[in-house]
């Protein structure tokens, strides 16, 4: 594990993805699978786009698929109710999907293409989107929040670490009812030991890096 390392935003996005850049995919992948995982509040969807915006220049092709595409119906995912921490921590994504449809395709001896999105979560349907290619040396990011632990196929791991004082600080009122599925995901799975990379977000203007891992080998 290195020293935290403090960086702006942009430097952030710029050293990632120039770690991600220079990583191989699995013998027989389409692409190379990544992770960005952190509560809402820490807005891995931000950085994930951030970091595919400095690939192509990179000589890598990108992919965002947002895990949140792979919800599953709100009759499963609010069956106990809107505000139930435990359902927020084991109902809401479907990881079987997620890798049936996007991770195992562009896996060793996968089709090379993947579904963008499965389920409107505005319209509560299918989305009805169409397989697509991954482009060439592609590096496919999927930023969500609670990724890990679920056995997903990830190669590259980055975690948005807030403490939960942070969350707290962080988290507006009309949701704060979750957040006892974010202490679990720290007790139950210990995501900042399992990623690759780390960002300490607890200041979003002033983040630091952490890298282990992968990124240490």
């Amino acid at each position: 594990m290195t020293r935290p390392l403090p960086l702006s935003p942009a430097a952030l996005a710029d050293r990632l993805a120039a770690l991600v850049a220079g990583a191989s995919p699995e013998p027989g992948a389409a692409a190379l699978r990544v992770a960005v995982d952190g509560p809402e509040v820490a807005e891995p969807h931000l950085l994930a786009a951030a970091v595919a915006d400095r690939l192509p220049a990179l000589g890598r092709g990108a992919v965002v698929v947002p895990a949140d595409g792979f919800y599953r119906p709100a009759s499963l995912r609010l069956e106990h109710g809107r505000t139930d921490p435990d359902a927020r921590y084991t109902d809401w994504l479907d990881a079987g999907a997620l890798t049936r449809e996007v991770l195992a395709p562009v896996g060793p001896g996968g089709t090379g293409q993947y579904l963008p999105v499965l389920w409107d979560l505005d319209r509560d349907r299918a989305a009805r989107a169409r397989p697509r290619p991954v482009p060439d040396r592609a590096v496919l990011l999927v930023p969500g929040t609670l990724l890990q632990g679920v056995g997903l196929p990830f190669d590259v791991v980055v975690h948005l670490r807030l403490a939960p004082a942070a969350r707290r600080r962080l988290t507006p009122a009309d949701q704060q009812w979750a957040l006892p599925a974010f202490d679990r995901y720290d007790d139950e799975v210990d995501p900042v030991a399992l990623a690759d990379a780390v960002v300490l977000a607890d200041h979003p203007d002033r983040p630091a890096l952490v890298l282990q891992g992968r990124f240490l080998s």
